[in-house]
């Protein structure tokens, strides 16, 4: 905190001229920051720099939609595209790689997020996102008519490079939001990324409501919706945090001054924003003249083996739940499961529920934390999943009215209040600044490699052990995956990127690092 003199000294400088010209005088909301710092909020938590950091995460998360699209689309295709009466059409197996493919390519795009979040910057890795979606749903859009083998061959490319599409989607977004923002308000916007897939599954389903028989004009409207996301990441300023490693210092200082409320210069003179950037300059001066580590040697590293281990864990324990599989093949689930509604207005139930339970995760996770918001989440899908085995085991259970839709909608809630967002949030907080990129690639490389296994083998899988005694496998995954979040899941609620890494470095419990521990962090 600057002391009397310091705030007149930053005074004096906002009020001197420069080159002949006098400079705008501080406003009177700055000069009562100043003077009575414990009665305003933060730069960076007040209206209008919460304003610029809002709507640029919402334009950053555009093109995540497509991720929504993409899990969405073998739901309201498949029934046309296995159809024998079409002239083209994919057999049971063709199927499956249809569905499941782009879970395979998924970890290539998580890998080369890592390799594009470092190289080229969090701004020009959502251009890349977007004009590889925009190319994947043109291919789906227009696959062949007369060829069975041209045209199965066509969707499976499609697929394979929206699979790589969702792998870049899944980090640049809250790695950009976790950058520009305080603690504060980091959880929320992070949660733009899970909002951006619910909502894209929610609005797919409900297009493949009105249009069941016309796969190619839904692939023609996704591509024209993401043709508008690329254009969307142009007004984009790139994070500060990138710009000063890379040791573009004027372009991080006018970054950092537009996501705290003022204008874009390449001068701070704002006592607060040049705390926080010394902060930053002071990590970039410790690593001069240091050679950068590789990321292989930075894994012995406590503070970046150990969340890779327990996000690697939380992403196969969200696979092996059923999540990916249930909004995958929702409509057929519904239909196997007895469903009394039609199937798709019950998939569109279910892409309802996920998006109104995804937009106040960020409120939930504040106020429960994110261990116990794991614990409840978990503990609902085993026994959602539970009570939707009973109702096929049981006669007397089948009397009870909508069960199984209440069952599917129960499960897709919970586990949106946990297990489904939690490790795609977690990803921007846990991971250190060095090694953010190749970590986060890292780890949605192997649960999307997760996630293939469960989509790929479920169809085998169901038709081997029946739908109930699915239902009880995901169950007990659930259950299983309570025990893991309550062993070894850390609170990162309303603590810095530094103290979190701080707390993996030490093992120590949640304090404020001291200057000297911050400095070996840094150093680190």
């Amino acid at each position: 905190m600057a002391d009397a003199s310091d705030v007149e000294d930053q005074l004096q400088q906002l009020n001197s001229s420069s080159n002949g010209k006098q400079r705008e005088r501080p406003t009177p909301q700055i000069v009562a920051g100043l003077n009575n710092p414990l009665k305003t909020k933060p730069l960076g938590e007040q209206s209008r720099a919460v304003h610029r950091q809002s709507l640029m995460v919402i334009l950053a998360n555009m093109g995540v939609l497509s991720t929504g699209f993409c899990l969405a689309i073998p739901t309201v295709a498949m029934h046309q595209l296995k159809d024998v009466t079409e002239p083209v059409h994919l057999t049971d197996t063709q199927a499956t790689w249809f569905a499941s493919i782009n879970t395979l390519s998924c970890p290539l795009g998580g890998l080369l997020s890592g390799v594009l979040l470092d190289k080229i910057g969090r701004k020009r890795t959502l251009y890349v996102l977007n004009v590889l979606g925009i190319a994947s749903w043109a291919l789906l859009a227009t696959a062949s008519g007369t060829s069975s083998e041209s045209f199965s061959t066509q969707l499976l490319v499609s697929r394979f490079i929206i699979g790589i599409v969702m792998g870049l989607a899944s980090a640049p977004s809250g790695v950009y939001a976790a950058e520009i923002s305080l603690p504060k308000l980091r959880g929320r916007l992070i949660l733009g990324t899970s909002i951006s897939v619910a909502l894209g599954i929610t609005i797919l389903y409900s297009i493949g409501y009105f249009i069941r028989d016309d796969f190619r004009l839904i692939a023609l409207i996704c591509c024209g919706y993401q043709i508008t996301a690329l254009l969307c990441v142009i007004p984009l300023p790139e994070s500060h945090s990138w710009l000063l490693s890379k040791k573009r210092v004027e372009e991080a200082k006018k970054s950092l001054n537009y996501f705290r409320g003022l204008d874009k210069s390449p001068h701070i003179t704002h006592p607060e924003v040049l705390e926080e950037f010394n902060v930053l300059q002071k990590s970039l001066q410790l690593r001069e003249g240091e050679k950068k580590p590789s990321f292989t040697r930075c894994l012995r590293l406590p503070e970046v083996y150990k969340p890779l281990l327990i996000l690697m864990g939380l992403f196969a324990f969200q696979q092996l739940s059923g999540i990916f599989v249930v909004i995958v093949y929702a409509v057929q689930i519904s239909i196997e499961a007895g469903v009394s509604i039609d199937p798709f207005m019950c998939a569109v139930f279910i892409g309802v529920a996920r998006v109104v339970t995804t937009c106040p995760m960020g409120i939930v996770l504040e106020k429960w934390g994110r261990r116990r918001a794991g614990i409840i989440s978990t503990l609902g899908m085993c026994v959602s999943m539970l009570l939707l085995a009973c109702y096929g085991w049981f006669e007397f259970i089948r009397s009870i009215p909508y069960l199984p839709v209440i069952a599917l909608v129960g499960f897709i809630v919970l586990s949106t209040l946990g297990l489904y967002t939690l490790p795609f949030f977690m990803i921007s907080e846990l991971f250190p600044q060095k090694v953010r990129g190749p970590a986060s690639g890292l780890t949605v490389a192997v649960g999307m490699f997760f996630a293939f296994l469960c989509i790929k083998t479920y169809p085998g899988i169901k038709n081997q052990i029946g739908i109930y005694n699915s239902c009880v496998f995901f169950s007990i995954m659930s259950f299983a995956a309570m025990i893991f979040i309550y062993w070894t899941l850390p609170e990162t609620r309303r603590r810095t990127l530094l103290e979190i890494e701080e707390q993996f470095r030490t093992g120590k419990s949640c304090k404020k690092p001291t200057e000297v521990e911050m400095q070996n962090v840094l150093v680190r």
